[in-house]
C-alpha cells in the first residue's frame, strides 16, 4: 500500500493537470515607459535581438529539462513590449519550445503588441513564426485619454492595427482601461460600444488603478492627478461594463476580461484554473510542479543581471516549494476570479478541511457566493470585493 506522504504527492503531481501546462516567455522592452504601468519593463535604445534569441531559447530548455514529455496547451509573449522581438527571435523561442514538450493540436500562441504601425509590419512575420492570436494595447479610444495615458499611438493608428491583425491572425483581443480622468459614465458607454462595433471577439477591460511606484503614483501622492472617479461611479462603470457585454454576447468569464463562447484566452485560464506555467525571461514568474511538489520560481528582473544568469545556469533567483496552505490561497485566488469558480473535491485533496464552511454560508446568504455539490464560486455582486470573500474564505 501507499504511504500518505507518496498518496498526497501523487495527487499533487496530478494537480496541475486540472488546468493544464503553458509557457509565459517576458519580453523586458518598451518604446516608452507608461505612467500607469507597474510591470518589469525598461527602455533601451539598442537590443541585440540575437543575443536574445538564444538566450531566450536556451533557458526555454533548461525549463523543458525539468518537465519533459508534457503537453503545452499554450504559449504567451508578454511585457514589455513584444511587438518589438523580430520575427526570428520569436521562432527562435518556439522552436525551443518544441524539442522536449508536445504541443497540443490547438495550441494558443499570443503575443502582445502596441498598435504602433512600425509594429504592424511585423505581424505577418509573427504569423509565419507560429504566433495564431494577438492581444493589442489599444488602452483608450479617445486621443486626449491616450496622451494622458502616455500611449505612442492615436486612435487612427490603433483602428489599422486592429485590422492588420485581423487579417493576419485567427484570433485577436485587446485591452481597453476606463475609470480614467474626467472620464464619465456616458462617455465610457459610447467607447465600449464603439469596441465592440470593430467585430471584436475577445476585450480585457481594466478599471484604472493607480500602483504606488509608477508615475501616477507619484502624481497621485502629490495630489495632482485630478478627475478620477469616486467608488460610488466606478462601481457604476463596471456595472455598465457587464450589462454592454453581455447585451453583445460576450460575457465577463474572469473578473476583467470578456469573450464570446470559445473565444476565452486558454493561456491565461490555465493561471486561473491553477494549472502549472513556466516562466522564462526577466522578472518572470512560474508555477512548476517537479516531482510531486509545486514550485513557485522567480526570475531576475533587471535584463542584464537576468542574462548573466541564464549563462550560469539559470535565469531564477527564487524558488520556494509551495505549503498545502499556499496553494490553497492560491487557487481561491485564481480560481474565485473565474465564471465557473473552483472545484470543491479538488480544495478538499488539497488540503481537507481548508475552507471555513460557516464563511462560505454567510457569503451565500449575503449574495456574494454561489455554491452547488461540486463547485463554489463569486456572483457579480461579490465580484466588487473579491479579495475580502477569499480572505473570509480561508480558516
Amino acid at each position: 500500500m501507499r504511504s500518505a506522504n507518496s498518496l498526497q504527492a501523487a495527487l499533487t503531481l496530478e494537480d496541475w493537470q486540472n488546468g493544464g501546462f503553458g509557457l509565459y516567455v517576458h519580453w523586458p522592452f518598451c518604446e516608452a515607459k507608461c505612467p500607469y504601468c507597474d510591470f518589469n519593463s525598461h527602455v533601451t535604445r539598442s537590443i541585440d535581438q540575437r543575443v536574445w534569441a538564444e538566450t531566450l531559447a536556451q533557458e526555454v530548455r533548461r525549463v523543458a529539462s525539468l518537465t519533459p514529455g508534457r503537453v503545452l496547451k499554450s504559449i504567451f509573449f508578454g511585457g514589455g513590449t513584444p511587438s518589438l522581438m523580430e520575427p526570428a527571435t520569436v521562432r527562435s523561442v518556439l522552436e525551443a519550445a518544441k524539442e522536449d514538450w508536445t504541443w497540443a493540436n490547438d495550441i494558443e500562441i499570443t503575443l502582445e503588441a502596441n498598435p504602433r504601425s512600425v509594429e504592424a509590419r511585423r505581424f505577418e512575420g509573427y504569423a509565419e513564426a507560429g504566433v495564431n492570436r494577438v492581444s493589442l494595447g489599444v488602452q483608450s479610444l479617445r486621443e486626449d485619454d491616450l496622451r494622458r495615458l502616455g500611449r505612442l499611438h492615436d486612435v487612427e493608428e490603433a483602428k489599422a492595427a486592429f485590422h492588420i491583425a485581423r487579417q493576419a491572425f485567427d484570433r485577436v483581443s485587446f485591452d481597453l482601461i476606463y475609470g480614467r480622468q474626467g472620464q464619465t459614465l456616458e462617455g465610457w458607454r459610447a467607447e465600449l460600444n464603439e469596441a465592440l462595433e470593430l467585430s471584436v471577439e475577445h476585450l480585457s477591460l481594466y478599471q484604472l488603478t493607480i500602483e504606488q511606484g509608477t508615475a501616477f503614483g507619484d502624481r497621485y501622492n502629490a495630489g495632482k492627478l485630478k478627475g478620477l472617479p469616486d467608488e460610488d461611479l466606478g462601481a457604476d462603470m463596471y456595472d455598465l461594463t457587464q450589462e454592454i457585454c453581455n447585451a453583445a454576447g460576450m460575457p465577463a468569464y474572469e473578473v476583467s476580461n470578456h469573450a464570446a463562447p470559445g473565444a476565452e484566452s486558454r493561456h491565461n485560464l490555465i493561471y486561473w484554473r491553477y494549472g502549472d506555467y513556466a516562466g522564462v525571461g526577466p522578472g518572470a514568474h512560474g508555477r512548476l510542479t517537479v516531482h510531486g511538489r509545486k514550485m513557485a520560481t522567480v526570475a531576475a528582473s533587471a535584463p542584464g543581471a537576468w542574462l548573466e544568469r541564464v549563462k550560469s545556469g539559470s535565469g531564477d533567483i527564487q524558488t520556494d516549494i509551495l505549503t498545502d496552505a499556499d496553494r490553497v490561497a492560491e487557487y481561491l485566488m485564481m480560481g474565485l476570479r473565474i465564471h465557473e469558480g473552483i472545484v470543491l473535491d479538488r480544495l478538499q485533496r488539497m488540503a481537507p478541511g481548508a475552507l471555513n464552511t460557516e464563511s462560505v454560508a454567510d457569503l451565500v446568504e449575503m449574495g456574494l457566493v454561489w455554491k452547488t455539490e461540486t463547485a463554489l464560486g463569486v456572483t457579480p455582486k461579490g465580484r466588487l470585493v473579491l479579495n475580502a470573500i477569499i480572505a473570509e474564505l480561508l480558516p
